[in-house]
């Protein structure tokens, strides 16, 4: 009897694409923060809280643009990072993370106009967990966001008050924000987004 030999397994293929440059990244931020400013009808009050990782360089670059925009402002002054580890609700279906130091702005956050900023918008849970944080820390007069990707797909009923780009996926590609402060040690194009599917 001659068995018949198995049909080799094919290989998965990972498929990319970028769908934004550092030049896009740029001008997007650059369109968020005279967003930011015009809707805060100035620079008054602000806080930009980044949610690590990609979250908190994204605000350092905001809070450059609008230093840029409105010269009385002291970029270093305004930015601050918030972890959220601790509060969300999906830390047993997530791989075991760090947490990173929650660091505020001197002024604090009470009575402030806070931003909090975040690379990609997905199901809404970083961004639930992020105002359960919040709580802990201050009574902020009002509380934004602001995410360089809205991925869509939303569990919970979150939406973000400034974007970078829409980008409609399906639940299976992921999306992949690099960033130079976050990600250069990978090697690799930084500064980019990218959606990567297997095929």
């Amino acid at each position: 009897m001659t068995s018949v030999p198995e049909a080799p397994v094919p290989a998965t293929v990972k498929l990319s694409r970028v769908v934004l440059t550092q030049a896009d990244i740029d001008r997007a931020l650059t369109r968020i923060a005279h967003e930011i400013l015009e809707s805060n009808k100035g620079s008054q009050d602000l806080v930009l809280l980044g949610i690590p990782r990609r979250g908190y360089p994204l605000a350092v670059r905001l809070a450059a643009k609008i230093a840029a925009a409105d010269p009385s402002v002291d970029p270093a002054a305004i930015v601050g990072q918030l972890d959220v580890t601790m509060f969300r609700d999906d830390l047993s279906h997530q791989p075991t993370r760090p947490p990173y130091p929650t660091q505020l702005p001197r002024t604090g956050i009470d009575n402030k106009v806070v931003l909090l900023i975040d690379d990609v918008l997905y199901s809404g849970r970083t961004i639930r967990a992020a105002l359960d944080a919040i709580v802990d820390l201050g009574r902020p007069r009002i509380v934004r966001l602001a995410v360089l990707i809205d991925r869509g797909h939303r569990e919970l009923p979150i939406r973000a008050d400034h974007v970078g780009k829409n980008l409609p996926t399906s639940s299976a590609e992921k999306v992949r924000v690099r960033l130079e402060e976050t990600d250069s040690a990978d090697g690799g194009a930084v500064n980019e987004v990218v959606i990567e599917a297997t095929a």
